[in-house]
């Protein structure tokens, strides 16, 4: 996975999002250990995002499960009501659910506000199909937090498909 660097992080919450080495890139997952969370949503918003995300960081804590260079979490928004998190971990947690990823992936990077989802859902399957691949399923990964977001001054979305 490209680096993220954790220690450049002035808000104490979320860390300053460097695009460099994210935009464009592939990835590729083989049997790659993740925590998952679930999330209610109200068309689209979530609703307890802030509670969920931080009872999962602790347990992830708790267990000593990070690579503090190595930080992903992949959002699945599956339905207007729901979505799903997917925590990159080095082992298993405790009492959370686990499940492992494979496969290849294509990440491209965007920024903007948070309700160009849609848009960016639309061009990450125009930029595989680009490729002359497929995508199957498409994440998100929020980098930072809106009031972060806010503070940086930017809000960087990377899109993650995965691709056949």
């Amino acid at each position: 996975m490209p680096y993220y660097d954790m220690k450049d992080n002035p808000t104490g919450c979320c860390p300053r999002f460097h695009p460099e080495g994210w935009n464009e890139q592939e990835l590729h997952f083989d049997h790659k250990l993740f925590v998952k969370a679930v999330t209610r949503s109200l068309f689209h918003i979530p609703l307890n995002m802030g509670r969920i995300f931080s009872k999962t960081f602790k347990a992830i804590e708790k267990a000593g499960a990070t690579k503090e260079d190595e930080f992903l979490v992949l959002t699945d928004d599956v339905s207007p009501w729901k979505s799903e998190h997917y925590f990159s971990v080095t082992k298993n947690v405790p009492g959370e659910e686990m499940i492992y990823l494979n496969g290849d992936y294509l990440m491209r990077v965007f920024e903007g506000p948070y309700k160009n989802a849609r848009l960016w859902y639309k061009e990450m399957e125009d930029y595989v199909r680009q490729k002359g691949k497929q995508p199957e399923k498409i994440y998100f990964y929020y980098t930072t937090c809106p009031k972060c977001a806010k503070y940086y001054r930017k809000n960087y979305v990377v899109g993650i498909a995965q691709i056949s």
